[in-house]
């Protein structure tokens, strides 16, 4: 059997293969096992069965999405720049018409992602567009075989002026955040979980090790995200899912602080906040 590359009907997640005995996401703590057993399809399927859209949520800022939705349904973001364009996090599959669009905007540049969960359909826009630089923290490599990571890093990694990546950990021990100055926002990775309304308002954020089984974070890895992000300026948030103008720096750290003033746990807090920290 020929390699083929396969994406995990619960999940998403993408591997090159023969034939998929599982999958490393879904067996992971982080993720939930699919109810019925393992169903791994073909690319061929999923172009067969899959389109998308393609929007711009912010002057330069574009949104990828895939229809009718493919495991975890993340969002691919674009940043269009001169210099070139930035990728981070992809969408689970990418149409024709999506990656014309990509090629409309000025192709891809620099292609990262924060981890596993953001991975996406990588494998396409390598393939399409041969970026120069595909970034990945080296904790999370051993996830990366879908496709070829050309700048591992360990603490940081400038890809162009004011476009950061910090290695962050604690939802995945390699994950990291892209802190985009120019624009003042911060790609967070799952360093937060932010609920929205179904007009697309974050109402709540939150802050996990594993969403699905709300395991908490550690206060360590809590600090060690508000080490990460307090010299950082930005307005708006965007995690692999939500794109969340709501969330500014004083926002995050408000929960990051309330996290860290009590024991371990879970907790979705309100947005707009009713915590004193945000007023001070």
């Amino acid at each position: 059997m020929a390699l083929n590359w396969f994406a995990c009907a619960n999940c998403g997640f993408w591997q090159r293969h023969f034939a998929p005995p599982d999958c490393p996401v879904c067996t992971d703590v982080r993720n939930d096992l699919p109810e019925d057993g393992w169903r791994f399809l073909p690319e061929a399927d999923v172009r067969a069965g899959h389109e998308g859209a393609a929007r711009e949520v912010a002057p330069g800022l574009w949104a990828f999405t895939t229809t009718p939705a493919l495991g975890l349904a993340g969002t691919g973001w674009l940043i269009v720049r001169e210099g070139g364009n930035i990728a981070f996090e992809v969408a689970p599959y990418y149409s024709d018409d999506m990656l014309a669009t990509i090629e409309r905007l000025g192709g891809i540049a620099f292609l990262s992602a924060s981890h596993a969960h953001g991975y996406g359909a990588m494998f396409q826009l390598q393939r399409a567009f041969d970026p120069p630089v595909v970034a990945i923290q080296r904790g999370d490599l051993q996830l990366t075989k879908a496709f070829r990571v050309t700048a591992p890093f360990d603490d940081r990694l400038d890809l162009a002026p004011g476009y950061t990546l910090h290695h962050v950990g604690g939802h995945y021990e390699g994950q990291a955040c892209l802190h985009d100055a120019p624009g003042r926002r911060l790609f967070c990775g799952d360093m937060f979980k932010i609920d929205q309304d179904a007009a697309g308002r974050s109402t709540t954020i939150s802050s996990h090790k594993a969403f699905h089984k709300d395991i908490p974070l550690t206060h360590a890895e809590l600090r060690g995200y508000r080490d990460a992000i307090a010299p950082l300026d930005f307005t708006a948030v965007l995690t692999p899912f939500e794109y969340a103008p709501e969330v500014s720096r004083d926002v995050a750290l408000a929960a990051l602080d309330e996290g860290l003033s009590r024991a371990p746990g879970v907790r979705r807090l309100a947005l707009p906040g009713t915590w004193p920290e945000m007023g001070a």
